[in-house]
């Protein structure tokens, strides 16, 4: 019986034993497999660290440091302009509003440049900084149509503007990463990307003045984008944001901008003029056409008629001679009989906005030959250029 009990915990035993070393196998072979044990496992060996800006890459973190840098000198313009219509033998006046975006370029005086087309002639601006703040009412310091460039001064301007950056466009490359920021449909401090598409570009501005040198880019501009900047990779202006070529009005990839040089040639004039002085010829002119040129039998079926030359003025000295002849042309009573300008310094002149795209880069003080005929004969002569807005604005 002695040995029976003997025999009985002696098996106990040994079952005891085999199950303890069957467990401790089992965990060196789990450990094995996956490469742990239990007292080594913590939280960041399951779920991933995500805290702060760690999941965001390089190249995403400098685009969100650039926005929160660039765009606090972005606004939102709002034009008001008034026009009477009649109505029932009344006059009653009506208010449009537009929209557009501007830069702030001296946060000290105000300063801010945009488009010509967003603030054209109109009554009241108003510049809305950001969605907290209250709209600031503002004036239109000067404009230049030829160039789609204007700038603006807020009223009483606040202590905490923010200006831009001005880079340059002399060493912009095709492909290089570009920014803009405005205010598309509505939507404030819209951020867009992409790239260059091509450089000196020559497009027609709404008011059918060609523009030179503009960027064209595939950043998504859409209207309201008008005015706003166009930015390199730095940060730094690089372009003013104007026009699109679309069919359906909305970004399809085809964008351009005013180059930062032209806006830095271009604003200081606009600050101290309130325009840029241009070289102008100081006569009034009347577009030839064929119809025009066999009815009077002048020689040439594109040029501009001189109708008027300013009485001992610089193109009077230079022999240009206006009409001698008073005619109905459509509703408005012309001279005729002038000399047809054809060339000025050998580029062809077919209509007035040519002339225009001549003389836009010219100074006041300069001399150009310009190609005339009379009596269907061609001459040359040299006139020396006074201002445009001088002469225009008699």
């Amino acid at each position: 019986m002695k040995n029976f009990k003997l025999l009985v915990v002696f098996s106990v035993s040994l079952l005891v034993g085999f199950s303890v070393l069957y467990l401790l196998d089992s965990e060196k072979n789990s450990e094995k497999i996956t490469g742990k044990t239990e007292n080594k496992i913590e939280m960041k060996d399951v779920l991933p660290v995500t805290s702060g800006q760690s999941t965001l890459t390089p190249s995403e973190l400098k685009t969100i440091e650039l926005y929160e840098k660039a765009s606090p000198a972005v606004v939102y313009i709002t034009s008001y302009k008034t026009e009477y219509v009649s109505y029932f033998f009344d006059i009653y006046p009506q208010t449009s509003e537009g929209q557009g975006s501007g830069v702030i370029i001296d946060a000290k005086n105000g300063y801010i440049v945009t488009n010509y087309h967003v603030v054209g002639k109109a009554d009241r601006l108003t510049v809305t900084l950001n969605q907290e703040e209250a709209d600031w009412e503002a004036t239109i310091v000067g404009v230049d149509p030829e160039n789609d460039l204007a700038v603006i001064k807020i009223k009483d301007p606040p202590a905490n503007l923010t200006s831009i950056k001005m880079g340059t466009s002399e060493t912009l490359r095709i492909g290089q990463s570009v920014y803009a920021i405005g205010n598309p449909f509505g939507f404030d401090h819209t951020l867009t990307s992409g790239i260059i598409s091509a450089l000196n570009r020559n497009i027609k501005s709404s008011n059918g003045v060609l523009m030179e040198g503009t960027i064209q880019t595939d950043a998504s501009i859409n209207p309201g984008n008008s005015g706003g900047p166009l930015l390199d990779s730095s940060g730094n202006l690089i372009g003013i944001n104007t026009m699109i070529v679309s069919p359906s009005s909305g970004s399809v990839g085809i964008g351009f901008a005013i180059p930062v040089d032209k806006v830095k040639e271009v604003v200081p004039q606009l600050v101290e003029y309130g325009y840029v002085k241009r070289g102008w010829i100081d006569a009034t002119f009347l577009p030839v056409n064929r119809r025009l040129s066999r009815a009077l039998n002048l020689g040439t079926d594109t040029g501009l008629m001189i109708m008027q030359v300013a009485q001992n003025g610089e193109a009077y000295k230079a022999g240009l001679r206006g009409g001698n002849q008073k005619a109905m042309y459509g509703n408005r009573v012309v001279m005729i009989g002038g000399e047809v300008i054809t060339a000025i310094n050998d580029v062809k002149i077919t209509d007035y906005n040519s002339l225009v795209n001549v003389l836009k880069n010219s100074k006041v003080g300069e001399t150009v030959k310009v190609t005339y005929v009379y009596k269907r004969r061609i001459y040359e002569t040299n006139a020396k250029l006074i201002d445009k807005r001088l002469f225009t604005d008699r």
